[in-house]
């Protein structure tokens, strides 16, 4: 076979890959591996745990694990032309990649974190299989004979979802659909749907609805008489067949669906800028506090919620899973010099993060771009933390917090090789290794993040000419303004702002100050 006509499996064969999947079904020793006990074991380790009740996030996480999907109870219709409108309800699945550049280490290292992404919603893996192409087929993701054969496969394995590891067009997912003859799910589809189960507040929800209704609405499909003319009943004998004041072009149901959805969308986005006043309220009343911001970010499952516990105790859901939590947590913590400073945990990245996704959940990642420090979470067991770096990085960048000082927390040292860690480290210059499940390397996280942060508010008064409205604004912006009072010279500023800005209005206030003869405040004493 060439080259270009190429389908490994991952290295199983569909039996034995079957064959092992049923024996971790059946080993009692095999399920203590599943995230609910994985998590369970941390909490017993972490100190942390033991001495308090169950938190908020064991409460999720039990919420959560009673929640499983149970398989063989499928009723899902083997024809899926029957089907008009289907929601995503995962099962038995099995994995198809177009792998166009790169090594094959790569590809196969996308296609696994695939299979976690499909875990995470609730399915069953049964089989990966990967084609070499220098491009999808834009009429089939895969070739039209490969397509075939992965039909076959569908067959053998008794899957009802086929994955995709990419964004298809609404066209490749119709033409796939009709190969395969079961429901085909594409990369940004499956993420969505992850995002909808773990979603937990109200702007989150909203947020992720958005995402999906973007998503569905140049992909709304029907079949038969979905697609006809709306009409009433049949009139009086006239050739229309659909009586009058029914005749016509009249509106497909498709287009009143689109026509619901972009509505529903209008509705979404005015209530989640209603939700992102009160967020900018609270960041604005932060800010003038003086208390500086950290911002924890990160690849998806590189232990974020396990660092803010550790450094706050504040309890949020920690699970062995993508997207385990999607929601910002926002908590008050020291330094080692008695210093506060919020720290917030945002929602994980992940490689060709859904656009749709980005755009709906701006408001929250503005959490990141607003942050005096960003410490970026790196999972240092990862066989390609280089990668992860990489695809936060670009999303940092699409949010605009390109400027802010990072500093590389490298986790999961416990489980890490020492050589890969080391390493990571030296191509990562400014970076600490830690754990956040033994606690390893704190000490010196606190003590850096100290190092890192921006001193805080002094109090100013000066008087600063109106030529200079530019300084005027950023003490409102970023400090407390105490009072102002205007004269004819410009206008007497009394707050508390950040030291660097107080360096410049010394600056202009004394050059105001010589050349009025007068320093002595607004009363010229």
């Amino acid at each position: 076979m060439t080259p270009l006509g190429l389908m490994s499996t991952l290295g199983h064969d569909p039996a034995s890959l079957q064959a092992d999947s049923a024996s971790r079904q059946d080993d009692p020793a095999s399920r203590q591996d599943d995230p609910a006990s994985r998590q369970e074991a941390w909490a017993e380790d972490d100190p942390s745990t033991r001495e308090r009740d169950s938190t908020v996030g064991e409460y999720e996480l039990q919420e959560r694990a009673a929640l499983r999907r149970v398989a063989g109870l499928s009723t899902e219709l083997e024809d899926v032309s029957e089907v008009e409108y289907r929601q995503v309800r995962l099962e038995r699945v099995v994995l198809a990649g177009v792998w166009t550049d790169g090594t094959v280490a790569h590809a196969e290292r996308s296609m696994r974190e695939l299979a976690l992404l499909a875990e995470t919603a609730g399915s069953a893996v049964l089989e990966g299989v990967i084609q070499r192409r220098e491009s999808p087929d834009p009429a089939t993701y895969l070739g039209s004979g490969k397509a075939r054969e992965l039909r076959d496969i569908v067959v053998a394995t008794g899957a009802d979802t086929v994955i995709c590891d990419g964004e298809l067009t609404p066209g490749q997912l119709r033409k796939l659909e009709e190969v395969v003859k079961v429901k085909v799910v594409d990369r940004t589809w499956l993420i969505l749907d992850i995002f909808a189960q773990h979603a937990r507040s109200r702007e989150g929800k909203a947020q992720v609805s958005l995402a999906q209704m973007q998503y569905l609405l140049p992909r709304l499909r029907g079949w038969g008489e979905s697609l006809s003319r709306q009409g009433g009943g049949a009139g009086g004998g006239g050739s229309g067949g659909g009586g009058v004041g029914t005749r016509g072009p009249g509106e497909t149901k498709i287009e009143t669906d689109r026509r619901r959805i972009r509505a529903q969308m209008s509705k979404l986005r005015k209530q989640i800028a209603e939700m992102e006043k009160a967020r900018s309220t609270q960041r604005a009343s932060r800010r003038k506090s003086g208390v500086p911001r950290v911002a924890i970010a990160g690849y998806t499952n590189a232990g974020k919620s396990s660092l803010l516990n550790r450094i706050t105790g504040a309890g949020v859901l920690v699970e062995n899973a993508l997207f385990a939590t999607l929601d910002p947590t926002v908590r008050k913590a020291r330094t080692p010099s008695g210093r506060e400073f919020t720290i917030a945990d945002t929602v994980g990245f992940v490689r060709h993060l859904p656009h749709q996704l980005v755009e709906a959940f701006r408001s929250t990642l503005e959490e990141v771009a607003d942050a005096d420090l960003i410490l970026h979470v790196v999972d240092g067991s990862d066989e390609a933390p280089e990668e992860q770096i990489a695809a936060v990085r670009e999303v940092l960048a699409e949010v605009g917090a390109t400027g802010i000082p990072e500093l590389i927390v490298i986790n999961k040292a416990d489980i890490a090789d020492p050589d890969a860690l080391a390493s990571l480290a030296r191509r990562e210059p400014h970076s600490l290794v830690v754990s956040a499940r033994t606690g390893a390397g704190f000490e010196e996280l606190l003590s850096a993040i100290e190092l890192d942060l921006p001193a805080g508010l002094v109090d100013v008064e000066v008087l600063v000419p109106y030529s200079r409205g530019d300084l005027m604004s950023r003490a409102h912006r970023t400090g407390e303004v105490l009072s102002e009072t205007h004269d004819e010279q410009g206008t007497w500023l009394k707050a508390r702002v950040p030291e660097s800005l107080a360096a410049e209005l010394h600056e202009v206030g004394s050059e105001v100050g010589s050349d009025s003869g007068s320093d002595g405040g607004p009363d010229g004493g």
